[in-house]
């Protein structure tokens, strides 16, 4: 929180800086550049996220109290050796995806992800933007994404019985999940310069977002298994029975360009990061995000 805030203080002393260093209302020829006015409009862009929450879909999953689960207690273990792998005494699906035979493969810890990352998203929503005079606006902005989450984990087939190979061999196969984000931004914006067209935009403000645990996958050969089906599988009482959710604060700020298409249309081609808590997982933590987009407003 205490950054947070020390980024706000920032934020606002550069708003009063270049407040205080231009004129608000004319150009070089004493004709004002804007009214005050409303803009809504629509948002398209991509958006990249930091890497560390990354780690909640390597398939080790959550006990019920919330803590990070043991290897043997994890949700790869239990689905690939014991449920798919013949452990209950049931058919061995994971030898026929990995076309070997009972007992001719093995799982162990130094199999399971390290690598898990999130794929560049896109990211839609809607934006609202108040001019108070021809340069400074008030910001609020709703936006959306879903991310995907990839990565690999490893398991080693061992040569059939009477086999002249030697060495065991290595299967890579993949892991991957999808996460839902809601953003929500109220903060200020400040055109400069006088030209009456294209502008450069300056930005910043308070950052909220609500990100939820959407799906875990492990697909191995053409088997696919779903690893969230702990979360609503009530029978599974030593894991966590709800899926992650939580809402993290924090500040955003912004460059780019501001284009008056029209009286009635601007466009605005923006960057920016964010240093957001995302409420995931044992081990929050505040990290940077980036997104980049465009803005289509219309002019009210």
């Amino acid at each position: 929180m205490r950054r947070i805030l020390l980024a706000g203080l920032l934020i606002f002393s550069f708003v009063s800086f270049s407040f205080s260093q231009e004129s608000d209302e004319d150009d070089d020829t004493g004709t004002p550049l804007k009214t005050k006015g409303l803009n809504l409009g629509l948002y398209l862009g991509s958006y990249f996220a930091n890497n560390h929450t990354a780690t909640l879909y390597d398939g080790y999953g959550f006990d019920i109290n919330g803590k990070r689960n043991t290897f043997e207690n994890s949700f790869m273990y239990n689905k690939i050796v014991m449920e798919y792998g013949g452990g209950y005494g049931q058919q061995d699906q994971i030898a026929i995806a990995l076309g070997v035979q009972h007992g001719e493969w093995v799982f162990n810890e130094s199999d399971m992800p390290i690598n898990m990352k999130y794929a560049p998203a896109f990211l839609l929503g809607l934006q609202g933007r108040y001019s108070v005079d021809a340069k400074n606006a008030i910001l609020l902005n709703v936006n959306a994404s879903k991310l995907n989450i990839t990565g690999n984990f490893t398991i080693t087939t061992l040569p059939p019985t009477n086999s002249t190979q030697l060495n065991d061999a290595i299967k890579t196969c993949a892991i991957k999940g999808t996460e839902q984000r809601l953003f929500f931004q109220l903060g200020y914006q400040r055109l400069l310069g006088s030209n009456e067209k294209v502008n450069f935009l300056l930005e910043g403000g308070m950052h909220i977002t609500l990100a939820k645990y959407d799906k875990n996958e492990i697909l191995i050969g053409d088997l696919l298994i779903d690893l969230t089906s702990y979360y609503y599988q009530p029978g599974y009482s030593a894991y966590q029975v709800k899926k992650p959710i939580g809402i993290g604060f924090g500040a955003f700020a912004g460059m780019g360009v501001n284009v008056n298409v029209s009286e009635l249309c601007k466009v605005q081609l923006v960057y920016n990061p964010t240093y957001e808590g995302i409420s995931l997982g044992p081990d929050p933590r505040y990290t940077f995000q980036h997104s980049v987009g465009i803005r289509i407003f219309y002019n009210f």
